[in-house]
């Protein structure tokens, strides 16, 4: 399944410090139908993430009945982007 979104970054101060995209309704629900066939526990999602020229591989976390995208320090460094930054996703998931 690939997926094109579009999202603003966003920080999450917990733990330790996370940058994220937020999966939009629609594309949540799409990867809801195919989750329990790719998750691998806690509802986390394998997905390979494009922005720019930039892929890496992470997962998707559940938030909130949806789903959210962390943007890995590679991909901020490699495609300059940061928090309040809206930036243009593939998602590719394995289903």
């Amino acid at each position: 399944m690939r997926l094109h979104i579009v999202g603003e970054i966003w920080f999450w101060r917990g733990p330790a410090p996370y940058h994220f995209v937020t999966v939009p309704p629609a594309e949540s629900e799409m990867i809801r139908d195919v989750a329990a066939v790719v998750t691998y526990g806690w509802g986390m999602i394998p997905a390979s993430v494009t922005i720019g020229g930039t892929g890496v591989t992470t997962a998707l976390w559940p938030k909130d009945g949806g789903y959210i995208v962390p943007i890995k320090k590679a991909l901020q460094d490699r495609e300059s982007i940061g928090v309040d930054d809206v930036v243009e996703i593939t998602l590719d998931i394995d289903a």
